[in-house]
């Protein structure tokens, strides 16, 4: 699976899914301090779910009916790093072929999966 992490997800996150054989590109190493929605442009043109911390990513997919591969919502504040890790990369082993074209909301319960509208030609 290709996911691109905005630079809000922790970078163990990040080097756990690498180290799963997923391709991930990192904003924090790409191209830090760009907005949302150039986040979300440079997902689409890559073809890659979208992982996130950030909440503005449901208004610009919902509200603004910007399209996506996939929007995956991590919302685990209050654990640890080591607990994040885990309930993420667990996740999204046992969801993977759920993600694409959906908005996504990982927290501690589990995982709440939302169909979108898919881009066109994908």
């Amino acid at each position: 699976m290709k996911f691109l992490a905005d630079e809000n997800v922790d970078a163990q996150i990040v080097e756990t899914l690498r180290g799963n054989q997923h391709e991930v590109v990192y904003v924090a190493e790409l191209a830090p301090g760009i907005s949302d929605e150039q986040v979300l442009a440079l997902a689409n043109r890559e073809g890659c779910l979208l992982l996130t911390e950030d909440k503005d990513f449901g208004e610009l997919v919902f509200r603004m009916r910007r399209q996506s591969h996939g929007v995956i919502l991590i919302r685990l504040a209050g654990l640890s790093s080591r607990e994040k890790i885990e309930i993420v990369s667990t996740i999204i082993a046992a969801h993977v072929d759920e993600l694409k074209h959906s908005f996504s909301v990982i927290n501690s319960n589990g995982i709440r999966i939302r169909q979108q509208f898919s881009l066109a030609g994908s």
